[in-house]
């Protein structure tokens, strides 16, 4: 039997942009999120071209059946312009990953990095109030969990990053709206932390090592990694031989399709608090 969408002229279109697009799995995995909700609706690929993307944007957009967008490399900056508002997170961030239209017609963004790994924390049955963070990477990615994890009430975050001038930026960011978070560069010391996240791009390659000195860790140390790999990495392989719980690039990614679909289908949200 064929549990596939069944398309109509009255299906709903998501796409995701990209380019190059082909590695995304998206498509199969939203697509059969809408069928098991019961929502008329697909996700499709849309390879842009980037030295077309201002031409074919507008016109993607003027779709009148178009209700959503994913946006992946290189457009997620591109994509600011074309977002009518943008979330807290969009904003500090400086970057967008999903974009839905509204009743109006008008266009929200949202950056769902940092969401998503905050939802994959909290399907494990962690606890994030109050931690002590230790984030190694300022980049997008790094960016997005640090604004995430400091509206999901860390104590402190102290983040590692070759480029100094982009730390000071993104605790100037931060601190605009989370005045509450202790939020400063790394020290020397790494003792103090019980929750160390790897969000730079470090554990991508083979033969990469740790993302840098982590301390020591107890197994009550919550450790992170967002790089997608078929194996462990070797922050997370570390992690595991000292007993701590873990958030995989997996369950990051797993989480980040979960907000984006309550994002996507607002009834399908589940209930708890949102940057959106």
């Amino acid at each position: 039997m064929n549990s596939g969408p069944k398309l109509t002229g009255a299906t709903r279109l998501y796409a995701i942009i990209g380019d190059p697009i082909v590695q995304v799995r998206s498509p199969e995995v939203y697509t059969e999120q809408f069928v098991a909700l019961g929502v008329n609706a697909v996700l499709i690929p849309a390879h842009v071209p980037a030295k077309m993307f201002d031409t074919v944007i507008p016109a993607l957009l003027a779709l009148a059946n178009l209700d959503g967008l994913l946006v992946t490399v290189p457009f997620k900056v591109r994509m600011l312009p074309f977002a009518t508002r943008l979330s807290t997170s969009a904003t500090i961030v400086g970057a967008i990953n999903a974009m839905r239209r509204e009743a109006d017609g008008s266009w929200s963004g949202d950056m769902f990095d940092g969401i998503g790994f905050v939802r994959a924390a909290e399907r494990k049955g962690e606890r994030l109030r109050g931690r002590r963070v230790l984030l190694f990477g300022a980049g997008g990615a790094g960016s997005a969990i640090a604004c995430a994890l400091a509206d999901a009430g860390v104590s402190s975050i102290r983040i590692v990053d070759p480029d100094s001038g982009r730390v000071r930026d993104l605790i100037g960011r931060l601190h605009k709206t989370f005045a509450a978070c202790d939020i400063a560069p790394a020290g020397l010391d790494r003792g103090d932390v019980d929750m160390i996240v790897n969000a730079s791009p470090v554990g991508m390659q083979p033969g990469d090592g740790m993302p840098g000195a982590v301390g020591q860790l107890t197994p009550d140390t919550l450790v992170g990694d967002v790089v997608i790999s078929d194996s462990p990495t070797p922050l997370i392989e570390h992690a595991t031989r000292h007993g701590c719980p873990t958030v995989t690039g997996r369950d990051l990614h797993a989480g980040q399709s979960e907000a984006i679909m309550g994002f996507f289908v607002p009834a399908s949200r589940p209930i708890g608090r949102s940057l959106s």
